[in-house]
C-alpha cells in the first residue's frame, strides 16, 4: 500500500506511463529507420528489442531498489516500474513476476503463469480479431 495519497501514485504511474509509450514509439520508429521498412515487416524487432530491454530495466530497478529504494522507493517503483516500464513494454513486469515467483520456489504457479499468460494473451487476440472482423 502506499504510503502517500492515491491521485499523487496515478499521476506517478501516468507521467511513466506516458514518457515509456512515448519511447516505446520512438523505438519502433528509430528500428524502422534503422533496418529498413521490409526488415521490421518481415519480424517483430522493435517489439523484441522493447521486450529485452524493458526487462533489462525491470531487473535493474528490482535490485536497485531491493538495496537502496527505502527512501522514495515507492514513488520511483510507481513512476519508472509501472508506470514507465509498463508504457514500454508490459514484458517487463511478465518476467519479474516469473522470476520472483521462481526465486520462491512456487515453480507451478510460474508454469502455470507462463502458460496461462500466452494462451489467454494469444486467445484474448484472436477472439478480439475475430468479433471485429465479422462487423466489417
Amino acid at each position: 500500500m502506499s504510503s502517500y495519497s492515491p491521485i499523487l501514485a496515478s499521476l506517478n504511474v501516468a507521467l511513466g506511463g506516458a514518457i515509456g509509450a512515448v519511447l516505446r514509439y520512438q523505438l519502433g520508429r528509430g528500428m524502422t529507420h534503422w533496418l529498413g521498412v521490409q526488415m521490421v515487416t518481415i519480424f517483430p524487432w522493435a517489439t523484441l528489442a522493447a521486450n529485452a530491454i524493458g526487462s533489462l530495466a525491470m531487473g535493474l530497478l528490482a535490485g536497485w531498489l531491493a538495496f537502496r529504494g527505502a527512501a522514495g522507493g515507492e514513488q520511483l517503483r510507481l513512476l519508472l516500474g509501472v508506470g514507465l516500464l509498463g508504457g514500454f513494454t508490459t514484458f517487463s513486469a511478465f518476467s519479474l513476476e516469473m522470476v520472483l515467483m521462481i526465486e520462491r520456489g512456487q515453480y507451478l504457479f510460474a508454469g502455470l503463469y507462463a502458460v496461462l499468460s500466452f494462451a489467454l494473451g494469444i486467445s484474448g487476440l484472436i477472439l478480439g480479431l475475430t468479433l471485429m472482423r465479422s462487423f466489417a
